[in-house]
């Protein structure tokens, strides 16, 4: 397992940016697919994207509907970081978001990654 440290949560108005990075410890990072997801209040944790392991030919990376187009997920490997850029920010993209690690993309995706991150609060005002 890998320790998550996410930051870059705020208030944003409507239309604004943000980007969220989540720092991992351990020499294993880059082999780990990787993935955020958030939590709005009184609603069920859901997933927002996530990216795999660099291999020979790259990483492949996968979005929520809701966030496609608008979130991009990129990691860099040198400084154990993913992040998250997010764009034309939303009122109902407000929530908790968690970084999570798991060395399996289908157990990430399914909301079962072995580490998660303590979150960061993420509030776009209208």
């Amino acid at each position: 397992q890998v320790q998550l440290v996410e930051s870059g949560g705020g208030l944003v108005q409507a239309g604004g940016s943000l980007r969220l990075s989540c720092a991992a410890s351990g020499r294993t990072f880059s082999r780990y697919a990787m993935a955020w997801f958030r939590q709005a209040p009184g609603k069920e944790r859901e997933f927002v994207a996530a990216i795999t392991a660099i291999t020979w030919n790259g990483s492949n990376s996968y979005y929520a509907d809701s966030v496609k187009g608008r979130f991009t997920i990129s990691r860099d490997n040198a400084k154990n970081t993913v992040y998250l850029q997010m764009n034309s920010l939303k009122p109902e993209d407000t929530a908790v978001y968690y970084c999570a690690a798991d060395a399996s993309l289908v157990v990430i995706r399914l909301g079962n990654a072995g580490s998660w991150g303590q979150g960061t609060q993420v509030t776009v005002s209208s």
